[in-house]
């Protein structure tokens, strides 16, 4: 295919991307599954679209959107509600990862394509989209919920765990045989985990005095390029590029400048990361879904009855309501990019294949249904579980003034802690990402998706 060709042929692809996104949000329905359905739709395994493209001409720039993708989830990461936290995170949100991962391995083992891909398949099902739920949290207005506290920090903790779990799958994937040599690939690992955190816990004013600068483009390059280098030095690791793209973020992000390399990073990371999505739709091969039918549905249902039961126990561990637990159950089902960042790296090393329509069956379906239950679950709760908590208005407070309440409450506790610079609470994280989101004041309209 001639150069012009691709160029207008790729350019389409995006614009009809964006006609069906716009039909997407109608129902509540984020623009990761759409990215993917149209690459899916566009590959050549799919003949009956006028439109075909390869993979292979955009699978750089997806790397781009791999890395940044990441990077903006280190970025983007609470360390003030992690260590402050940390007992009762652990308590709630770490029990449960436990049960779902043990879950998920189980069934990883009973699918029977082996016991690397059990733990992919663990890993895939474990975790919820940080950027599918905080956006709906966002959207649907439930800043001000009970629940909103409970489901940020599982968030975070899940994020650690994703840092943890990637450093492990690594090596896993590696192929390294013999005692030793895991060992010492773990260690390698571990100790670049460590002292990254380490240096983003109490290095950000010595990494703010090194990055900055008043000069925007040149800001913008020196943080693109870190976390492209970053991305490099983690494969060379032998932790993979995500987690040093996550890792350099999450030390840029306890900088004062997070706020600012959150401004230009964001557009790239809705950009690179459409083409991720885009390229991991066109990897994506109909026929094949017939082969992993059976275990995307058991899968789906494992995975929504296994977290509305863990909504309970979150509910009771935190002194919530049945409807309130109900809320944080249907808010953590999505799944969405880590999902197919796993299937991405199991891919590279040569695991069973059908990971890759797995991991697209299985969240082209779930960030459906998990948006679905979520916008109904109010409704459900308040009607079925005999909710107790009682709406301070008759009319609903809209998106600003949540934003203004938290924000006033987040401020003024913060004022007698002696606060770090880097210290920024939950709160101010979804209250700048809300503050990004679409109304009639904005200047600039930009979709916190992933």
């Amino acid at each position: 295919m001639h150069p012009g060709e691709e160029l207008a042929v790729l350019g389409l692809l995006f614009v009809i991307a964006y006609v069906l996104g716009r039909l997407g949000k109608k129902i509540g329905l984020p623009a990761i599954p759409v990215y993917m359905l149209v690459g899916l739709l566009a590959s050549p395994h799919f003949p009956l679209f006028p439109l075909s493209f390869k993979s292979a001409d955009v699978e750089l720039i997806a790397i781009f959107g791999l890395i940044f993708l990441l990077f903006s989830l280190g970025l983007e990461f609470d360390q003030d509600e992690f260590y402050g936290n940390a007992r009762a995170l652990l308590l709630s949100g770490g029990t449960r990862i436990v049960i779902n991962m043990a879950a998920g391995f189980g069934f990883g083992m009973w699918v029977g394509w082996g016991t690397r891909e059990a733990l992919i398949i663990a890993g895939m099902t474990a975790t919820s989209s940080s950027a599918i739920v905080t956006k709906l949290l966002i959207e649907f207005r439930r800043l001000a919920n009970r629940e909103t506290p409970v489901i940020l920090g599982i968030m975070v903790l899940e994020d650690v765990f994703i840092a943890i779990y990637l450093a492990i799958i690594s090596v896993v994937l590696g192929g390294k045989v013999g005692f030793w040599p895991v060992v010492l690939q773990l260690a390698i690992s571990f100790t670049f985990l460590v002292g990254m955190f380490a240096l983003a816990r109490w290095g950000g004013r010595v990494v703010s005095r090194l990055v900055q600068t008043r000069d925007d483009e040149l800001f913008t390059i020196l943080f693109f390029g870190l976390a492209v280098a970053f991305g490099g030095i983690g494969e060379l690791l032998g932790v993979s590029d995500a987690i040093g793209a996550f890792l350099i973020g999450l030390v840029l992000g306890a900088t004062r400048f997070r706020a600012r390399i959150e401004q230009f990073a964001l557009p790239l990371r809705d950009v690179f990361g459409a083409f991720f999505f885009l390229n991991f739709g066109l990897a994506l091969n109909p026929s094949t879904f017939g082969s992993v039918a059976v275990p995307v549905a058991v899968a789906i249902v494992l995975t929504l009855v296994l977290n509305t039961l863990g909504g309970q126990l979150i509910a009771w561990i935190a002194r919530l309501t049945p409807a309130e637990g109900f809320n944080s159950s249907a808010m953590l089902q999505n799944r969405g990019e880590f999902a197919l960042i796993l299937a991405t790296l199991a891919t590279g090393a040569g695991l069973d294949a059908r990971l890759t329509p797995f991991a697209g069956l299985y969240v082209l379906i779930m960030a459906i249904v998990g948006p679905v239950l979520a916008a109904r679950s109010e409704k459900f709760g308040n009607r079925y579980l005999r909710s107790k908590k009682k709406k301070a208005a008759a009319k609903p407070i809209p998106i600003m003034a949540e934003e203004n309440i938290a924000l006033v409450e987040a401020a003024t506790a913060g004022l007698d802690a002696g606060e770090p610079d880097h210290a920024v609470t939950a709160a101010d994280r979804l209250i700048e990402q809300a503050m990004l989101q679409p109304d009639e004041q904005s200047e600039r309209q930009r979709d916190p998706e992933y």
